[in-house]
């Protein structure tokens, strides 16, 4: 891994201070109480989705489709013009407004992944784009052994959308905090590439700078042909991630 993605390594636990000198200029922005109820009501909607279509499906299918099955399922039921409005706020909404500046990877809401394009990862429930992707993933299993597991891969817009709003909630409503931890959905890499790694058995641990003191991390560190894409005072804005592999 290129020694310049890794400065500021040894400061990993003060990363929340550098945050801090960021946020002065861009004040927290919450929820609405006016916004709550459609916020709950989209949320709801979209796990039911992922709960009839399964887990490894629901980081593939395109806003259209989620559309089509919330219709065709009554126990689901079709989204409302509102929730249909959210949404697309969501989608839309430039983020620099939360202090985030990372580019958009997605400009469409009705984009679409091919099946084609992507690879399921055997006993992940992830998958990932064929190609460079795939390869690079295949040769980081084999350089750092089994340990090192694929946690996240591919995700379409409505994934990153479910992910985005659960973080929200659980900030209790705070849009800025939640936006530095996971992007809108427009402005993924897991949708044109990148994927994240982790450690075997570590579960949650595995999203926290915790990783950056693992074995497998500093084995990840030590391969030439490795980049990260959000380290310690990136420009995106964006919290430090050990874990996520840069593709483009």
């Amino acid at each position: 891994m290129r020694r310049r993605d890794f400065l500021g390594l040894i400061g990993a636990t003060f990363a929340g201070s550098i945050a801090q000198a960021d946020e002065l200029k861009h004040p927290d922005i919450w929820l609405t109480d006016e916004q709550k109820p459609v916020f709950n009501s989209v949320m709801k909607r979209l796990d039911m989705v992922e709960h009839t279509v399964g887990y490894a499906k629901f980081n593939l299918i395109s806003f259209d489709e989620t559309l089509k099955i919330a219709n065709n399922f009554p126990k689901i039921g079709a989204f409302t013009p509102a929730e249909i409005a959210y949404i697309e706020e969501v989608f839309y909404t430039d983020p620099v407004i939360y202090g985030f500046y990372g580019k958009r990877t997605v400009e469409t809401l009705s984009n679409v992944i091919p099946e084609k394009d992507v690879i399921k990862i055997e006993g992940s429930g992830h998958y990932v784009y064929r190609g460079h992707s795939q390869e690079l993933l295949s040769r980081l299993m084999k350089d750092i052994g089994k340990t090192l597991i694929l946690t996240s891969g591919v995700r379409g817009v409505m994934k990153q959308m479910i992910l985005h709003m659960d973080k929200i909630k659980s900030e209790n409503g705070n849009i800025t905090v939640a936006s530095r931890s996971l992007v809108p959905p427009a402005y993924s890499y897991h949708s044109v590439g990148d994927f994240d790694v982790g450690k075997r058995g570590w579960g949650h641990q595995n999203f926290t700078a915790n990783f950056a003191r693992t074995e497998e991390f500093w084995n990840l560190q030590k391969l030439s042909y490795v980049s990260m894409r959000y380290t310690i005072g990136n420009g995106d804005g964006v919290r430090f991630e050990p874990w996520h592999v840069k593709i483009v």
